[in-house]
Parts: structure tokens; sequence; C-alpha cells
């Protein structure tokens, strides 16, 4: 044999025995891990709670009851009248007081005693607000109304209904006092009086300028030809 032979039979070897060794190595058996269990509720989608299966009582939120009382705006409705800039039907926010109606209304006008007004009263809806009313004139269509006349007159309610107003001498300051007219719609009813020898009946009222059925209405009782 050369002298190489024995090597060369020698690296054979030595390559035989390191594939053997590898392919032995990778075939081995290896320990498997069991996989881990799944929890029920994480498997399950979530889904909502049926309350017909799970016997709660009424889980769906309802909108509660009741809500804003009156007209369900937070509003009232009140009526100034009388001595004020501009008299009429007012919208305010509910809590409002005299205050706020009287300066809806333009304000009281210049002269004009309120001294029995209590201004901080809380108004309701519904409610008239007469300024200026002279002693004991009655208010109507009020819902806790409020006169305000000259001197002690001005409390509501006054001493009784007096003597209704006569239209035919009435002059134009007292007829001022009547709740919704100021100086323009005085002068105009004295107007109407010169042109037509006077009032003949209060149902005339309806045709001087600037009286419409509401203002009549409330100008009926408190007045006589």
């Amino acid at each position: 044999m050369a002298p190489r032979t024995p090597v060369v039979l020698g690296l054979v070897l030595l390559a035989a025995v390191a594939v053997a060794t590898v392919h032995f190595w990778s075939v081995r058996p290896q320990a498997v891990r069991a996989p881990e269990p799944v929890a029920e509720e994480a498997a399950a989608p979530a889904l909502p709670p049926d309350p017909l299966r799970s016997g709660a009582r009424d889980q769906v939120p309802r909108p509660a009851a009741g809500g804003n009382g009156g007209n369900g705006s937070g509003q009232i409705v009140v009526d100034v009248s009388g001595k004020v800039h501009r008299p009429g039907v007012r919208r305010l926010p509910a809590g409002s007081r005299v205050a706020d109606a009287l300066e809806a209304a333009g304000g009281v006008r210049a002269g004009t005693d309120v001294t029995g007004l209590n201004r901080a009263r809380v108004l309701v809806d519904g409610e008239q607000v007469a300024v200026g009313l002279p002693p004991g004139l009655p208010v109507t269509g009020t819902a806790g109304g409020t006169g305000v006349g000259s001197g002690s007159a001005g409390a509501a309610g006054g001493a009784g209904p007096s003597a209704p107003l006569s239209l035919n001498t009435a002059t134009a300051e007292q007829l001022e006092t009547l709740p919704g007219v100021g100086p323009v719609l005085a002068q105009h009813m004295i107007d109407y009086r010169t042109e037509n020898n006077g009032f003949r009946s209060v149902d005339e009222l309806r045709q001087v300028n600037g009286i419409g059925d509401r203002r009549f209405a409330d100008l009926q009782p408190l007045v006589r030809p």
C-alpha cells in the first residue's frame, strides 16, 4: 500500500462517521408539548347579554319620565300692559321676574308710580302685569296679575272695582291709565270722540285706530260711553 492510503481511508471513515452522527441527531425523537387549553370565554365571541335568557328585568335604558313642564320650551308667556313703552305679550325664560317683564316691554314710562310693584316677584306662565292702573281698577284676564297705580293703589287687587272710565269725558291722561293705552292710542280715542260727537257705545272702540279684538276685550269692562 502506498503511504497515503491509510490517511485517505481514515479521512473517509471520519467523514462517514460525521455524516452518520448528523443524520441520527436530526431524526432523534423530540419532546412535544401538548397545546394549552383555550379558555371557553376567550374562544367564544363576545355577545350582548340576552335579557330574555338571563332573566334580567328591563336592561334596556328608557327615557326618564316627566321632563320640562308647561310648554316644554323653558319659556313663559306674560302680558305686560299699562304705562310701559311697548305693551303686549312677551316670551321670557322660565323663572323671570317682574323686572324682566318690564324691561322686555321697554321699561316703565316716566312719572309712573311703581311704589307698590314687587319687581323681584317670580312670574308664572299666562300672567298679566298691569302698570299704572288707577285705584281699584280691575285687571281682566290675569293669572296672579299685578296692577300698579298711584300711591297706595299699586298693590294688586286694590280696594275693589271703581266706576268704569267714561270715554266721552276722560282726559288723555286718564285714558292712558287703561291697560295697553299709551299717548298715541289715547289721542286716537279723543280724535274719534271729537269727529263722531262722542261714543254712543263701548263697541265703537273697535273703530278706533290701534284697537284690535284683544285690546278691546281688555278695555270693554273698564270703560263706558
